[in-house]
């Protein structure tokens, strides 16, 4: 029996009892769509981390070396300052203009934000108009990405009341695939080009071909139906005896919106930390060759993209928080001495190890957490609520994790700085989790309490 399941589940299968099964090219497209933005994403997000060193000294030149990386990527974490603005803006949007009309306008503001940083002419051309203009580009992509994971995460787990949580998985595969072509990228570029190419022009060419996906998942988008939940919704919406305003109910929603931001908590940082960051800590604090540490990525990425799917699915037959908390539990105890032994030796094998065990980890807790998430928020304001939560959560813990990480140890020389942030995300969660699921069974309405309106 799933741990949040029957009301939602209820609501969408009344939403057309008639109506046919999916063809399995219908399925496909619906996945593929919902989760190619997320995958641009975090695709442009890990090439901007891969790159950080050069992006500083080709926008942000300072005298000090490590103030330059640090102010790149403390610009990288600024723009999650937008995604709650976008998260608003696009989550309402979503709920009263549909699933698909938010994805496709997310999507083509985030091909703007890729395509300024593929083709932006450095500091030493064109002066303070590059960094200026940078920030611009990622606040604008920070705010499209606010509102792609609630959009696109409704627009899956509307489509199918059983399979809520294999089809909402493929949002944090779609990380696993951006993880491993990002990673690719890196290990290649890095490889393969000498430092002067790569520093002048090499490290663009992740960026133009992310720019080259994004008219794919927009054209795809841009041919789909809406989803039958969000349409019989809003068929009750119109009806003028039953008004609804999703900004009118959302405030209610302030407790689920609570618990959804701890939930995120331990995921994102399990990508900002343990997939974002690891190459320069390895790089930069383990003295490892770079082309190892993207080599390790792949590892992570490649079973997150396995992975995810299968526990997704596994989640629909024995319960979303089942598993999730026990990842949560798995996690804090197994991470301090996990990068323990990496530091007391800074090993290939080692660091494999770690990357091995957090691909895992990530896997079997994102991969249920997106049905898990929209399934505490009723139909009428799913959208926002996600959206909010996700934003939220991830500009709290992930945007800004690796300049806090980073200067912990600049200012400390303490190298298990990753591993308190990891276990401060992992409890967190945790305590979410068992929130939600002591909620479910000590009210007297049972699960029914997690959707009031």
């Amino acid at each position: 029996m799933n741990d949040i399941a029957s009301p939602a589940a209820a609501a969408a299968a009344s939403a057309d009892p008639a109506a046919p099964p999916m063809s399995k090219g219908m399925i496909r497209r619906i996945i593929f769509s919902s989760s190619v933005g997320n995958a641009l994403e975090w695709f442009d997000f890990s090439v901007y981390g891969y790159f950080a060193g050069i992006i500083a000294k080709q926008f942000f030149p300072m005298h000090d070396e490590w103030l330059s990386t640090l102010l790149a990527i403390a610009t990288f974490g600024i723009s999650f300052l937008m995604r709650p603005i976008g998260a608003v803006v696009l989550g309402i949007y979503g709920d009263r203009k549909g699933r698909k009309a938010a994805l496709t306008l997310a999507i083509t503001l985030m091909m703007v934000g890729t395509l300024t940083m593929a083709v932006m002419p450095p500091y030493a051309m064109i002066g303070l108009a590059a960094p200026v203009l940078i920030l611009v580009a990622r606040l604008v992509q920070g705010f499209a990405v606010g509102g792609e994971f609630g959009s696109a995460t409704a627009f899956m787990v509307e489509h199918s009341p059983t399979k809520r949580g294999y089809y909402a998985s493929w949002q944090f595969a779609s990380q696993g695939l951006a993880a491993i072509l990002a990673a690719a990228f890196g290990a290649m570029l890095t490889a393969w080009m000498s430092p002067e190419h790569l520093g002048s022009w090499g490290w663009r060419i992740p960026f133009l071909f992310g720019v080259l996906i994004g008219p794919i998942g927009y054209y795809i988008r841009s041919h789909l139906d809406e989803t039958p939940e969000f349409l019989a919704m809003r068929q009750r919406r119109d009806d003028p005896a039953k008004p609804t305003d999703p900004t009118a109910s959302f405030g209610s929603q302030w407790v689920n919106l609570l618990l959804a931001i701890g939930i995120v908590a331990q995921s994102t940082v399990g990508v900002y930390v343990l997939q974002l960051y690891m190459p320069m800590y390895a790089v930069k604090q383990l003295h490892m060759p770079a082309a190892v540490s993207f080599g390790a990525v792949v590892l992570n990425g490649g079973l997150q993209l396995i992975l995810s799917p299968v526990m997704g699915a596994w989640s629909d037959r024995i319960g979303r928080i089942r598993i999730m908390l026990g990842t949560s539990i798995v996690m804090g105890l197994l991470i301090y001495p996990m990068f323990a032994l990496l530091q007391s030796c800074p090993t290939v094998g080692w660091l494999l190890l770690l990357q091995g065990m957090a691909g895992i980890l990530k896997a079997a807790y994102s991969g249920p957490m997106p049905a898990l998430m929209s399934e505490i928020f009723p139909t009428h304001v799913r959208s926002t609520g996600l959206s909010i939560a996700y934003s939220i959560g991830v500009t709290i813990f992930g945007g800004f994790s690796p300049t806090i990480v980073e200067t912990f140890i600049h200012l400390t020389g303490d190298k298990l700085a990753p591993s308190y942030y990891v276990l401060i995300a992992a409890l967190l969660s945790g305590l979410s989790l068992a929130i939600v699921a002591w909620r479910r069974r000590h009210s007297g309405r049972g699960e029914a309490m997690l959707y009031s309106s």
